[in-house]
């Protein structure tokens, strides 16, 4: 199931596409909402994407972990971690479902 991976270029491509900014001012736009997303959520705060998803920002405790090829014991730190949770309708569309086909079932 190996896809196409999207880049900043691809979204800005869209956008200029889709939108009818320039290129430059698609590019711009593109990197401003990613820019307010990473600031969010460095600051702990939830980002929230109607019928998208939620990124949150985790704490983790500090924990013993194990290497896998030779058993030894590793204390790892506590950190932060960022968790996406998709919407609903998120892993609807990407399980095929759409209103018409929902419904049926």
């Amino acid at each position: 199931m190996a896809g196409k991976t999207v880049t900043r270029a691809d979204l800005s491509e869209a956008v200029y596409q889709q939108v009818g900014l320039s290129r430059t001012e698609s590019a711009a736009l593109v990197e401003t909402v990613l820019s307010e997303i990473c600031c969010c959520l460095s600051e702990g705060e939830t980002v929230k994407l109607s019928s998208f998803g939620s990124f949150v920002v985790r704490s983790k405790g500090k924990r013993v972990g194990r290497n896998p090829k030779t058993g030894v014991e590793v204390a790892i730190e506590p950190r932060q971690v960022m968790v996406f949770k998709p919407s609903n309708v998120l892993k609807a569309r990407i399980n095929g479902l759409n209103g018409a086909a929902h419904a049926e079932e």
